[in-house]
């Protein structure tokens, strides 16, 4: 019997659909996977803002995990939105206990709109707690400056945070720079330890699209990776597809109209016509 290819992401509810758990499963769907979620937190969210958060209970959190993983088991999980230490706390638990992974992690700290998504204790559980799980980490630039306390300004100080977050413990990390806007090329850096412990490092770079339809990028190619990684792919090569697909996915998406603000990528470019 033929099986699927089976990913999990763990993370927000986006009630407008652009990014959260919504945007994972629509990555998944498109790039071959069977999806399935862990909810962590319901957000009240359309293009324009975040209007509320509701927390989902710690207890039921790990029962939605325990559930996913006793029965379906998973190749490659993509966490998003932990709001909480206590969640985060219990996650990284749940996921030791499963031994499930790969994992990609993306810290996700602030919505498109400038709401926050993460309580500010919760930074440091999430360095202590889910770091060391992750295979992949991928911060963009507001997110990687939380985490290390400090600026990150310019093309070599970049690479430096990427190489500064991957002593945190994650395998590797993968430093976005969609947020930069001084130049006409967007380019992220991958920093990661061949086999030989070689410290490696190779930057991305696409042409900047100009367009308001950005709503869930981060979530998209977090779940972009984990769905090449699911269905068998080495990090590097998985990392390529991915940022391949989501460049393709903002370019598809850019000329449409959906809501009053960031509107989101096309994530079925490939599919619909």
């Amino acid at each position: 019997m033929p099986t699927y290819a089976r990913a999990l992401t763990i993370a927000g509810s986006d009630s407008g659909g652009g990014a959260g758990i919504q945007a994972d499963l629509k990555t998944f769907s498109a790039l071959g996977c069977y999806g399935m979620s862990v909810i962590t937190a319901l957000t009240a969210q359309n293009t324009r803002e975040v209007t509320a958060v509701h927390p989902v209970p710690v207890d039921f959190v790990v029962a939605q995990l325990d559930a996913v993983l006793s029965d379906i088991g998973v190749d490659a999980v993509k966490i998003g939105m932990l709001l909480s230490a206590e969640i985060t706390r219990a996650v990284a638990d749940g996921l030791k206990r499963w031994q499930a992974g790969p994992v990609v992690l993306d810290p996700v700290m602030v919505a498109k709109s400038g709401d926050r998504l993460l309580v500010e204790d919760a930074v440091q559980s999430l360095r202590e707690h889910m770091f060391p799980l992750a295979d992949l980490v991928t911060p963009n630039l507001p997110g990687a400056e939380a985490l290390l306390g400090r600026p990150v300004q310019g093309r070599e100080a970049r690479g430096q945070a990427a190489i500064d977050l991957l002593g945190l413990g994650p395998k590797a990390v993968l430093l976005k720079g969609g947020h930069l806007t001084e130049s006409d090329q967007s380019a992220d850096v991958l920093v990661y330890e061949d086999e030989g412990r070689h410290l490696m490092r190779r930057w991305f770079e696409y042409p900047r699209i100009d367009t308001e339809n950005t709503h869930g990028t981060g979530c998209t190619l977090s779940s972009a990776v984990a769905a090449y990684l699911a269905r068998g792919m080495r990090m590097e090569a998985a990392v390529e597809r991915a940022r391949a697909y989501m460049q393709k996915a903002i370019e598809a998406g850019a000329g449409y109209t959906l809501g009053k603000g960031h509107g989101p990528v096309h994530h079925f470019h490939a599919v619909w016509t």
